[in-house]
């Protein structure tokens, strides 16, 4: 069992060493294989999951039964709706699938109820990130409402790419990562490979000149529009 855990995170290495000693006493860690599903909508939490390895995705699915990606959790963080459910003693109303494999520390509720009502350093550190995942959250809402398409889609291209120059990944699931319409992303990417950045296979996407999809993400709208028009 890793006992030196709490070391990868900032917040907790800073806690009292009795606080130490119960996380490491009463947490488990916890190994999840690819693509399974580690919790979903009705589900109550059991335990705050502390990512040390791999990656977790949070997605919601609308009533017209639409995926949309809220967001990722990566090494070093928490899960900002599990917090919240927690917190709340409320059920989860979306689900997280293991995009990779996932190690995790897992505190059990009762230790979390215990410590977030005792030491006010595990409180700071779990409000902490809660309030930057939150803040996270926001910006997703505003990218969905007010976001230009392409500027969104190329941020995306990039972001999943992660260096590599090629992404597995359908247009439904794009559109899911983007929180709009499978059309609205085949459009988008036809228009990206006329202009010869993308090459698109049967659930690939191959990122052909990188560096222009690069320029794109970092401009804001204005810009966009203008670099439409001279294409």
């Amino acid at each position: 069992m890793i006992t030196d855990w709490i070391t990868r995170f900032e917040g907790l290495s800073r806690l009292e060493p009795s606080v130490k000693e119960t996380l490491i006493r009463e947490s488990a860690i916890v190994d999840v294989p690819e693509g399974t599903v580690i919790f979903g909508p009705g589900k109550s939490p059991e335990n705050l999951l502390l990512l040390l390895e791999g990656r977790v995705r949070v997605q919601q699915l609308s009533e017209t039964g639409r995926e949309i990606v809220l967001y990722r959790v990566e090494a070093g963080q928490s899960c900002v709706l599990t917090t919240a459910c927690l917190l709340a003693y409320e059920n989860y109303s979306a689900e997280g699938i293991a995009e990779t494999d996932v190690r995790a520390a897992a505190i059990p509720r009762k230790v979390f109820d215990d410590l977030i009502s005792r030491s006010v350093m595990f409180r700071n550190f779990i409000f902490t990130a809660y309030s930057a995942r939150i803040t996270d959250l926001f910006l997703v809402i505003e990218e969905i409402a007010f976001g230009r398409m392409d500027i969104r889609l190329a941020q995306k291209l990039i972001a999943l790419a992660r260096g590599t120059g090629q992404i597995k990944v359908t247009h439904q699931q794009m559109a899911a990562e983007l929180g709009t319409a499978r059309e609205v992303v085949s459009r988008q990417l036809g228009e990206f490979q006329r202009r010869g950045w993308v090459r698109q296979a049967r659930g690939v996407i191959d990122l052909l000149d990188a560096a222009a999809i690069g320029r794109l993400a970092a401009l804001d709208p204005g810009q966009a529009a203008a670099s439409s028009r001279v294409q």
